[in-house]
């Protein structure tokens, strides 16, 4: 185990941490998170999401912070609710559901996004209906182009109806396969896998592991890690992309094909097995 992946360090408990010359703890970092100070609460609220403070003072808090109205940029965006509704995905308690639906309707496009993203992670059903109705409207009620500029942060809300397995929103998803922008593409191939398991939509992300663009090679790395696509293995380990990346995709592949296996196993699959090669073939 490499502890000092992110994955890893955050998986630790928390810890006494400097900041601005003080030891941050748990009951500090909750008190500085209701405070005057915008540095100091902008800071709290990553620090408990970061360590993943699950206390039900430390939930309140955040839920409350989503409502903020004192830090806002220029531009009319919300940090600290940014910033709190990223930690509440992480702290896994669905008394944030509430507040994470209300925060779709923020004019914030990146406080959506956070929203999105965490409600995917938290997995309560309550979040699909708001999450197809940002797929098919702008805040204003009118319909949103098949094509064009991204008006919602579809990623976010494609992702998070597959991982909640919304499957009576194959509908809503199928359109966005056809989106302009490629990476939205790829978040609807992801969730369309996810929610009907047809090989049509793995090898659209397979694929991609060939085009030109880097960025675009790294997306379909994660999204085939995400939803453990066993057939992409030597796809993904052939891919020009940094190794780091492609056993991080591979090591996704791996926890779904141990996860499928019903314990108690005697052994490995032959299929985890030339996953862990491939892994060991790129350290």
């Amino acid at each position: 185990m490499n502890l000092s992946s992110p994955e890893n360090f955050e998986s630790l408990p928390p810890t006494d941490v400097s900041v601005g010359g003080e030891s941050l703890t748990v009951d500090k970092a909750i008190a500085n998170l209701a405070g005057a100070d915008l540095g100091l609460r902008f800071y709290a609220a990553w620090w408990l999401g970061r360590f993943r403070v699950n206390e039900p003072q430390a939930v309140t808090a955040l839920i409350e912070a989503l409502t903020d109205e004192d830090d806002r940029t220029p531009e009319g965006g919300y940090p600290l609710r940014r910033n709190a509704a990223r930690a509440l995905g992480k702290l896994d308690d669905t008394s944030a559901v509430p507040g994470l639906i209300a925060s779709l309707e923020s004019t914030d496009y990146y406080l959506r996004e956070a929203a999105a993203e965490s409600l995917g992670t938290l997995g309560d059903v309550r979040a699909i209906p708001p999450l197809n109705i940002l797929l098919l409207t702008e805040l204003n009620g009118e319909l949103i182009p098949q094509e064009g500029e991204r008006k919602q942060p579809y990623d976010a809300i494609l992702e998070a109806l597959g991982n909640l397995g919304a499957k009576e929103s194959v509908p809503y998803i199928q359109p966005f396969l056809q989106h302009s922008i490629e990476l939205v593409q790829y978040s609807a191939a992801r969730a369309m896998y996810q929610l009907t398991q047809e090989a049509i939509y793995g090898e659209r992300l397979v694929k991609a592991l060939a085009g030109d663009n880097l960025q675009l090679r790294r997306a379909a790395l994660g999204d085939l890690g995400a939803i453990g696509y066993l057939p992409a293995a030597d796809a993904i380990a052939q891919t020009l992309a940094e190794n780091s990346l492609k056993i991080i995709s591979l090591r996704g592949l791996l926890k779904h094909e141990v996860g499928q296996m019903t314990p108690p196993t005697p052994a490995l699959s032959d299929n985890a097995i030339k996953v862990m090669k491939l892994m060991d073939s790129l350290l």
